[in-house]
């Protein structure tokens, strides 16, 4: 290979590249100096196992939210309805399960279906009548939470324990244990590390293949060893734990294989980078706007009903004053994790780890005892750093 071509494929120089990605690497930095510094100001409590157990349970419905919240922000639109929308849909499920005499699998997939048609009922004004996505989803925040309050009224509890055990229970120990640690997570863990090691080859492979710039070799090297290390620290952890590998940890996962495979590698993602990145070029190109900001309300819907179910199972009830709050969670942590304001930019996993910043802080500002008003607070100021860090990176890059 001449030195021209490795400089193409490989990207140039290492600070060259980490100054291309700075933005990504600066928000894994944050999330590890917040996680430490709380593990010292709490004495250790933080990183506890059972702690951090309670951490993913707790904000299940954030990733589950802001994966499709992302999508929604890269195509240039917002969503201000999900929080209604879990508790409109949690409610439903709850009287399905409760009073309608439906079997609890069953009210579970009619609640992503419903989630789904509240999405197409959305995604028609936006797509169809052009009503701008901001009006429509206020008006749904307002819609679906005054139709969770006609339906549900007071609490619906007595959900069945093999429901709630989707949001607060684990896998069953099926291998027993290696000395204290839960086998079966251990398995998952392992399965998990070598599922990203070939991952990235595959891909380094791919972009060499096709000719493509690649990261440096070292810094593909330094992310497979900090990615693996980071997968078998959560392991021994969850392997440690009370329950072991937490049921919902398995349902986020899938999704956020799921949904990174579908913007990083089909069509239909293809298509929302490039409506979010220059609309008028989109459709000159032909891609179908009106059907994928249709598609993209639905399966915000769909997503929603995910959430509804885990929230629902996490509090053992329905209740109509569920998701306050939800869509600001996950507009949050989309922007946190480096979505961009104006569309077009952003992942799946970077907004995991603006979901994960936002539950380290939650957790941590709870165990140190900081009120809730400050907490606020905090969250609002980290808010507005992250996007004008956002910003001021994309003026550099000018």
């Amino acid at each position: 290979m001449s030195t021209a071509t490795k400089t193409k494929t490989e990207g140039g120089s290492l600070a060259g590249y980490l100054g291309g990605n700075l933005k990504q690497y600066v928000m894994v930095a944050a999330l590890v100096v917040i996680t430490l510094w709380f593990q010292f100001d709490t004495n250790g409590l933080m990183l506890l196992p059972n702690n951090v157990v309670s951490l993913i349970q707790q904000n299940a419905y954030v990733f589950i939210l802001t994966i499709g919240m992302v999508m929604i922000i890269v195509a240039g639109h917002i969503d201000l309805s999900v929080g209604s929308v879990v508790a409109f849909v949690g409610g439903l499920t709850g009287l399905m399960v409760m009073q309608w005499d439906v079997a609890w699998p069953v009210a579970v997939l009619l609640a992503i279906i419903i989630g789904g048609i509240v999405g197409a009922w959305q995604g028609f004004w936006v797509a169809y009548v052009g009503i701008p996505a901001f009006i429509v989803t206020l008006g749904g925040m307002l819609l679906f939470r005054g139709l969770a309050i006609y339906f549900v009224g007071t609490t619906v509890g007595g959900l069945p324990s093999d429901f709630n055990a989707l949001a607060n229970g684990a896998l069953p120990n099926w291998l027993g244990f290696l000395g204290n640690l839960d086998t079966v997570s251990v398995v998952i863990g392992a399965v998990a590390a070598l599922g990203l090691l070939i991952s990235q080859i595959r891909t380094r492979r791919e972009l060499v293949r096709n000719d493509l710039r690649t990261e440096p070799f070292i810094a593909f090297v330094v992310k497979a060893v900090v990615g693996i290390a980071a997968i078998g620290y959560l392991t021994w952890l969850l392997a440690n734990s009370a329950g072991g590998m937490p049921i919902v940890l398995i349902i986020v996962g899938v999704l956020v294989l799921l949904y990174s495979f579908i913007m990083n590698n089909t069509i239909f993602g293809r298509h929302i980078y490039a409506m979010g990145g220059n609309l008028p070029a989109a459709m000159l190109s032909g891609v179908k706007t009106k059907r994928v900001n249709f598609l993209l309300f639905v399966n915000m819907g769909m997503l929603a009903g995910v959430a509804a179910v885990i929230t629902t199972a996490r509090a053992g009830s329905a209740v109509a004053s569920a998701g306050q709050n939800y869509e600001l969670d996950a507009i949050a942590a989309a922007f946190i994790g480096g979505t961009a304001v104006t569309g077009g930019v952003g992942k799946v996993t970077g907004a995991i780890i603006g979901a994960l910043i936002m539950g380290v802080l939650n957790m941590g500002l709870s165990i140190t005892n900081v009120v809730p008003e400050w907490q606020m607070v905090i969250k609002g100021l980290v808010l507005i750093v992250a996007v004008a860090f956002d910003i001021l990176n994309k003026r550099r890059g000018k």
